[in-house]
């Protein structure tokens, strides 16, 4: 998959008005996502990723802490300077995109170590037991 092509994902899932609003909610996300993965499914999803991605995504130091997905809603809104509302539909547009990518049982392992709540997210059933 090329840039190019992961952009146009983003675009037709966000329903953006251009590619340049497309590439910027994905390089937000990607680098919110950059902040919370760690280990083989960081290392994995890098691999998979096209080189602007992966650069966007690599270029983030990992976190101690797990943020929850509302916090991690509020990173990218940050990024943006929008609103919640529009921050967590910019976040599930790539998220989405992203899953494609990594295909489906990397995503699940990505999702097993993140909080609940980021399964949504990825467009998903948050399928997890409560606790």
């Amino acid at each position: 998959m090329t840039w190019n092509h992961l952009i146009a994902q983003v675009r037709d899932r966000g329903r953006y008005d251009s590619d340049q609003e497309a590439a910027d909610v994905l390089r937000a996300v990607l680098a919110a996502l950059g902040g919370r993965l760690v280990g083989e499914e960081r290392c994995e999803l890098a691999a998979v990723l096209p080189v602007e991605a992966r650069t966007h995504f690599a270029a983030q130091i990992p976190l101690t802490e797990h943020a929850d997905a509302p916090a991690f809603v509020a990173t990218v809104a940050d990024a943006l300077n929008a609103a919640p509302a529009q921050a967590r539909w910019h976040t599930t547009s790539a998220l989405a995109a992203l899953a494609e990518v990594a295909g489906q049982s990397l995503t699940d392992r990505i999702l097993a170590g993140l909080p609940r709540g980021y399964a949504l997210l990825f467009c998903r059933a948050d399928l997890q037991a409560a606790a």
